[in-house]
């Protein structure tokens, strides 16, 4: 398939609030295949469609937790079209996150330590499920994207101030 570009901060795509996709037909599982392609190849472990510029509810995950025997990384992409987060839970987990569109850039972000998602398939089929750790860190990270939020936006102003100017040095060289 395909690697896309990401976009980037400061790019105004990524306050975008991304559209319901109406039909899951083979266009969008080709799409979700490059957006799969373009997750590995960045070494991220999550990506929303409106990071390479298509404002479309579509995000993948791949937190690739499993290894094989030789202690690599067992890959398993999962979609997820349409996603909303149904609840959350009062407890609260900080991780520190990152995003592909803020390269190399971390700050800790605090969130609900887990949450219940509904979302579709590649298929159409629907899917409801409770999400814990990494898993519904990424989530919620993830669907942020998909509503013009980005993870930068969750820590204080002085911090967020200060994980741009590390990146505006960085692309200076």
């Amino acid at each position: 398939m395909a690697v896309l570009p990401i976009v980037e901060i400061p790019d105004p795509r990524l306050r975008v609030i991304s559209k319901p996709v109406e039909t899951i037909g083979d266009d969008t599982r080709a799409f979700v295949q490059d957006m799969i392609d373009t997750m590995y190849a960045a070494n991220g472990i999550g990506l929303a469609a409106i990071q390479v510029g298509v404002d479309s509810r579509i995000l993948v995950i791949d937190l690739q937790d499993d290894k094989d025997e030789d202690d690599k990384p067992i890959k398993a992409p999962h979609a997820y079209i349409n996603p909303e987060i149904l609840s959350t839970s009062e407890e609260t987990s900080t991780y520190n996150e990152g995003c592909l569109s803020i390269p190399e850039q971390y700050a800790d972000v605090q969130r609900p330590a887990a949450c219940r998602v509904r979302w579709q398939d590649e298929q159409g089929a629907s899917h409801e499920e409770d999400l814990t750790g990494l898993l519904a860190t990424c989530m919620q990270h993830e669907i942020d994207h998909l509503n013009g939020v980005l993870f930068i936006d969750h820590i204080s102003r002085l911090k967020r101030d200060m994980v741009m100017k590390k990146l505006t040095k960085m692309r200076r060289g």
